[in-house]
């Protein structure tokens, strides 16, 4: 029998956001329940709500969220009733090419729960990124939990459900970062600072901070970076070499997703350095480079596309490196708020005001 909960719906495109009752029917083949204890607010969730993902709405929005399996469907066996888990947007198939090559992290065939969660006059609702997790209960396929140790906070241990992830996974996993190693991120927003912590816990011997506002580079300082660099105030391309011998960083971390910061990152990289997008590009962006430089320069020119995380590997680890005291994942709440915040959460995001925003459920 269907459950009915509170979530929050985005409505329409750029409307403001909204508490409604949600049904969340009981688990059918391969799902599970979820009741949420936290979830972060992303900007993934704001694209949603101004229709840069899809028109499909009403939206209920949230996707970083951690929380405890209620119940699962037949067949589930991966997770139980009582279990921790991290809820994650990508659930692989085991079965495609890029599973079967042994590349998960590329799964062409990722799936999300098949029933729907509705509104209570039974209007279907599109949970964001088949999660759907500003809400007391939400309803994923069980490829979408992950265990992790329960004793680390759910604040904390939901911001590894997607920014910090695709950050901390940019620099590790994408970038390949290793001892001694040069590294510059441009753009310190929460993906940004995830990719200076990675780099700094890869033990990086020199992290270069790159963006316009100074608060955000002193908060990635807090993060592990070694040097600062206001792209307003000077060319960081010349500043980037400048720390670095005049060659560049070995590995430069794009986390804004602009045409023009990518070049930066493209020229800011030594020969044979690697270039990582972790900063998502709007449709109609291009970009322009001239291909003898592409060919000149050598290297590697990536993109990560979820930090290249497979979650039954990585969140377990980082979860374990923070609870060490390795790993500040801590630093990345600004606030914790309640559900009917969620809008004027987004106002402080789009102002730069906070790292991370996260609705804390009882």
């Amino acid at each position: 029998m269907a459950q009915e909960v509170r979530g929050v719906v985005a409505p329409g495109r750029n409307e403001p956001v909204r508490v409604e009752t949600i049904l969340v029917p009981d688990p059918g083949p391969g799902e599970a329940v979820v009741k949420v204890q936290a979830c972060g607010v992303c900007h993934t969730d704001l694209h949603y709500k101004q229709g840069g993902i899809s028109d499909d709405y009403p939206f209920l929005l949230g996707h970083e969220a951690a929380g405890v399996v209620e119940s699962v469907g037949e067949g589930v066996t991966e997770v139980a009733p009582g279990d921790f888990v991290v809820l994650n947007w990508r659930a692989v198939c085991g079965r495609c090419r890029a599973c079967l090559r042994g590349r998960p992290w590329y799964c062409f065939d990722t799936h999300n729960a098949r029933q729907r969660m509705t509104l209570a006059d039974g209007t279907e609702l599109s949970p964001a990124l088949g999660i759907g997790a500003f809400a007391e209960k939400t309803l994923v396929a069980a490829g979408q939990c992950t265990k992790v140790d329960p004793s680390v906070s759910p604040a904390v241990a939901g911001l590894l459900g997607c920014g910090v992830m695709a950050g901390i996974g940019a620099a590790i996993n994408t970038g390949g970062v290793g001892r001694g190693d040069s590294v510059a991120v441009i753009g310190c927003g929460g993906v940004g600072d995830a990719a200076i912590a990675g780099a700094n816990l890869a033990g990086a011997a020199r992290i270069i901070a790159v963006d316009i506002d100074d608060r955000k580079l002193e908060t990635a300082r807090t993060m592990g970076a070694t040097h600062t660099v206001n792209s307003k105030e000077s060319d960081p391309v010349e500043a980037i070499r400048e720390l670095t011998g005049g060659f560049g960083a070995d590995v430069v971390i794009e986390a804004v997703g602009r045409p023009e910061t990518y070049r930066q990152a493209f020229y800011a990289r030594d020969l044979a350095g690697t270039v990582v997008l972790v900063g998502v590009p709007t449709p109609e962006m291009k970009l322009e480079l001239p291909l003898l430089d592409v060919f000149g320069r050598g290297g590697s020119l990536k993109s990560s596309w979820y930090g290249d995380c497979l979650p039954s590997r990585d969140f377990p680890m980082l979860v374990d490196l923070h609870l060490q005291g390795r790993l500040p994942l801590e630093k990345f709440v600004t606030e914790t708020i309640e559900l009917t915040d969620v809008e004027a959460a987004f106002e402080r995001m789009h102002h730069g005001d906070v790292l991370r925003s996260v609705v804390v459920l009882p």
